[in-house]
């Protein structure tokens, strides 16, 4: 690929024509024309309920056969280990309730101080009622990498479940999942990664990170509103959610309760296209798949780089600015406070100003009560594909004037 062309990529999103400098990509990014087209085009049909009779049948079924094509090129599953949901939160809970059905009393589940509480409190909650012990993983603040002695003391021969995230949301840190999970798998442990955050950012290999269930969000990246789930099919044959009676028990479709948003299908599915297609031009037979490693590559390239900027302008700014974001492995997600300065109020000094870089915990409840932060906030500032230079500009001159006044 011979470079990453950011202003060919904004022209893609009609909302960027509002001059607003987006920040925000780590609790939704902005969507492209051609995921709208695409939940527009299912939407207003033909479309029926699903099934191999008439058109709008048969556009139903493509939707769902399209979209387990296009998250298995994404995460590296089989279609069949596709699941479809409203949420990353709902499909942990409802999936999750269907492996907690498991545990019994005596049994332990590891979770993570790092995680997004959407990765916590369902297993906390899970754990409570079965009687199950719970063990922590923890960060260190310092450094924002979790601290391995806590992995060690944590797994161990009763570890029925670790819940870890594939990096933090709040801070970008990208724990070792792949060391933690030999250590879970050692012990007979099934390994659950909350994706959400570092599907933004990376090429996601479900098998090579050694995650058992790994769920995500499109809307991370450029897609709609839902929440994707990937996993064996063999795996998800063991497990069996409460469902309706006359509703199939076919996997993955015996978790996927109700009809089917056909159109949030394709639009999702039309956001993996856009990311593969940043690959540009490629030879006959290169596959979706490596046409996203490709992409993920210029992606990362080009957020990098841009963080890099950011943060040498942040250093500028001295130590009116607490970066918390320190870990050598991470997202271009930074947690910023302001010593004497309610992180709030630039916050809102900034929207002022079009840029949008939102303050507040983000439902990462444990690691922002780890940081122990005297602010009941933290400015989060999130890259993206679509960020370019201009954007991180007219940030660091809108936090030196926020500093200063």
């Amino acid at each position: 690929m011979s470079g990453f062309d950011v202003a060919a990529l904004r022209a893609q999103f009609p909302s960027l024509q509002s001059g607003i400098a987006h920040f925000d990509g780590p609790g939704g990014t902005q969507t492209p024309y051609a995921v709208g087209a695409a939940i527009a085009a299912t939407l207003t049909g033909p479309l029926s309920n699903r099934g191999t009779t008439g058109l709008s049948e048969s556009n139903a079924e493509a939707a769902v056969a399209a979209f387990r094509a296009a998250y298995a090129d994404f995460l590296g599953v089989p279609p069949r280990g596709v699941v479809y949901g409203r949420s990353a939160t709902q499909l942990t809970y409802d999936v999750g309730r269907a492996v907690a059905a498991t545990w019994r009393p005596g049994d332990e589940i590891v979770v993570s101080r790092l995680d997004h509480d959407a990765n916590v409190r369902p297993w906390l909650q899970f754990a409570e009622r079965a009687g199950v012990v719970v063990r922590w993983l923890d960060f260190d603040p310092q450094t924002s990498e979790i601290v391995g002695e806590s992995v060690e003391s944590a797994i161990g021969e009763r570890t029925r479940l670790v819940a870890v995230t594939g990096a933090s949301n709040l801070i970008g840190t990208i724990p070792p999942v792949a060391a933690i999970a030999q250590r879970a798998h050692a012990v007979g442990a099934l390994v659950w990664v909350d994706g959400v955050h570092v599907a933004a950012h990376r090429l996601v290999d479900v098998g090579a990170l050694g995650a058992d269930v790994f769920v995500c969000s499109p809307y991370k990246f450029l897609g709609p509103h839902c929440g994707v789930l990937g996993a064996a099919p063999e795996l998800l044959e063991t497990l069996h959610p409460d469902k309706l009676l006359p509703s199939t028990d076919v996997v993955p479709e015996r978790f996927e309760l109700g009809t089917l948003p056909y159109e949030v299908l394709a639009g999702a599915t039309a956001a993996v296209d856009v990311l593969a297609d940043l690959a540009g031009p490629v030879a006959a037979g290169v596959g979706r798949r490596e046409r996203l490693a490709t992409a993920w590559e210029a992606v990362h390239s080009h957020e990098s780089r841009l963080r890099l900027l950011l943060e040498a302008g942040l250093g500028e700014l001295g130590d009116r600015v607490v970066m918390h974001s320190r870990a050598a492995d991470r997202t271009p997600t930074l947690l910023l406070t302001f010593p004497g300065r309610r992180s709030w109020d630039a916050y809102q000094f900034l929207s002022a100003r079009g840029i949008q870089a939102p303050a507040g915990s983000f439902y990462a409840y444990e690691p922002f009560q780890r940081l122990a932060l005297a602010d009941t906030h933290g400015l989060r500032v999130g890259l993206a594909p679509y960020t370019d230079e201009s954007d991180v500009q007219r940030l660091l001159d809108g936090l030196r004037a926020f500093l200063d006044s």
